[in-house]
């Protein structure tokens, strides 16, 4: 029928969904664990290189700034083409950027090969599988996202062993080859995320932009025409409304108008502070378990492990997340997550053994689970799902500075000291800071809301106040019937060229 013509499906919560969860599911593990899953190559690497514990911790740090620096151009992308395309592409991106990899001389063309052109592809894996989900889930939206973010632990979980078993195999030159190679994985998930809705509303909107150009062309047409004294105010209103156009196409891909929004800054506040010690401890955790004295194998067995306990984690977060107790005041259980990961790096340094570190893992484990089950839930509980595109990504590029120089801030204290503990006791005292920032400031913000929201009822219920506007909108109307005559030249002008345009 005409009437629901263009007009998007609602979430479905279910059905062709739990596949787009699957394709999430591979999509986002390889986005988050791979660049945790490099670290096994790092010992290795910087023999080879004879580089510094700073200088290889860069190449992960390039490539988790990349994936969230680039999270924009990834939203921009997705708006524009659908979350299908944009992730096919990023596959073939990540298996081009590992290939490339195996074929290095230097560290500098490490930093590109897979810091730049493997994290633009993970970005381009990572930001449309996250938002396709808020498009096939709203009630159960909280457990799609526990099951999909589930995939980074279970491909963390799988990469760490493989890595090692194919560097004793084939050095870390084959193994990039070959995960190149795995990589190329993500643009099978790429093809499962069915579009919903997606041409209907892309032909209505080219549609209503070819009908405002063609007024716009107009307009202008007729001010040329006119005659000289009104053609100057003419040309500065046309020059106008360009920039305004302008302004609103950008907007259109990037809401802008979010950081005006006070929930949004909070938890872009608290996750960049968050992110300053979010990765480096899983960077760092094989290298130190090496440095302790502690086999290779047994050392990535400690990310396996880790992971396992993530896998578990995530979808039992996403479940609690979404109990009629938790899913109201989801952003007090975030900040508490937080708080916890904190804590956990703080202890790390009491672990001195390899039981001590296998302890260590599952309760940073459980603490880094929790954390990302609901990093992009609570996004979209304060924003919605409409602005939740451009939501993600402006948090991402802001986060990236922070990601960027995690790790070789832990780099260059263990090079100052020689000693872990006191990377770990900075990721933690960062940690535990921004999570009460959090609970802090999120105890403001709904405490603002409540009221905001009893004032605008009072407000409905008052008819003092409907009366009081009331009487400015007539005020306004009989000031304007008092100016008509001085200005009726110019009104006849305007229905003029209402008129003429009409008529085209």
């Amino acid at each position: 029928p005409s009437g629901t013509a263009g007009r998007a499906p609602g979430p479905p919560d279910g059905g062709w969904g739990w596949v787009v969860v699957f394709g999430a599911f591979v999509s986002i593990g390889f986005a988050y664990a791979f660049p945790k899953g490099l670290a096994i190559f790092f010992k290795e690497i910087q023999d080879f290189f004879g580089t510094s514990y700073s200088e290889i911790a860069w190449v992960s740090s390039i490539m988790l700034a990349t994936t969230y620096g680039a999270g924009p151009v990834s939203s921009v992308l997705v708006n524009r083409y659908g979350s299908r395309p944009v992730v096919i592409f990023g596959g073939l991106l990540c298996g081009i950027g590992m290939v490339s990899a195996a074929f290095c001389t230097s560290i500098l063309q490490l930093y590109i090969c897979v810091g730049f052109i493997t994290g633009f592809g993970l970005a381009l894996n990572l930001q449309p599988s996250v938002i396709i989900i808020g498009k096939y889930f709203l009630k159960r939206r909280p457990i799609a996202n526990g099951l999909a973010m589930a995939g980074s632990p279970v491909m963390l979980c799988t990469l760490a062993p493989l890595n090692q078993v194919l560097f004793d195999n084939f050095g870390w030159r084959g193994s990039f080859l070959i995960l190149g190679a795995i990589l190329l994985n993500c643009c099978v998930a790429g093809a499962l995320f069915r579009p919903i809705g997606a041409a209907t509303v892309s032909i209505k909107t080219q549609v209503t932009e070819e009908g405002k150009d063609a007024l716009k062309e107009e307009i202008t047409k007729d001010a040329m025409e006119m005659s000289s004294p009104t053609n100057v105010p003419m040309e500065t209103k046309t020059e106008e409304e360009g920039r305004k156009d302008c302004c609103e196409r950008i907007n259109q891909y990037l809401d802008f108008s979010l950081f005006k929004h006070r929930g949004f800054l909070i938890y872009l506040i608290g996750n960049v502070l968050m992110f300053l010690g979010f990765f480096a401890p899983i960077v760092f955790l094989a290298p130190y378990a090496k440095h302790i004295g502690i086999d290779e194998y047994s050392a990535a067995f400690l990310l396996s492990i880790l992971a396992i306990v993530d896998m578990i984690a995530r979808p039992t977060t996403g479940i609690i997340a979404n109990s009629k107790w938790v899913r109201p005041r989801i952003q007090y259980f975030f900040s508490f997550a937080i708080t916890f990961n904190g804590a956990c790096h703080l202890l790390c340094p009491l672990a001195s053994g390899y039981t001590g570190l296998v302890v260590y893992s599952i309760f940073f484990g459980l603490a880094f689970g929790m954390v990302c089950a609901m990093l992009f839930e609570t996004l979209m509980d304060l924003v919605g799902a409409a602005r939740f595109t451009s939501a993600v990504g402006l948090v991402t590029i802001a986060e990236c500075c922070t990601i960027l120089l995690g790790p070789p801030i832990g780099g260059t204290l263990i090079d100052t000291f020689g000693d872990y503990k006191y990377m770990f006791i900075k990721c933690g005292a960062v940690m535990v800071l921004a999570g009460t920032f959090l609970f802090i400031m999120n105890y403001y913000n709904y405490r603002m809301v409540a009221k905001e929201e009893k004032e605008r009822k009072a407000k409905e219920e008052d008819p003092k106040s409907v009366r009081t506007e009331n009487e400015d909108r007539n005020n306004w109307k009989k000031e304007t019937i008092r100016d008509g005559p001085e200005l009726e030249p110019l009104r006849e002008e305007r229905e003029g060229l209402k008129k003429e345009v009409n008529g085209t």
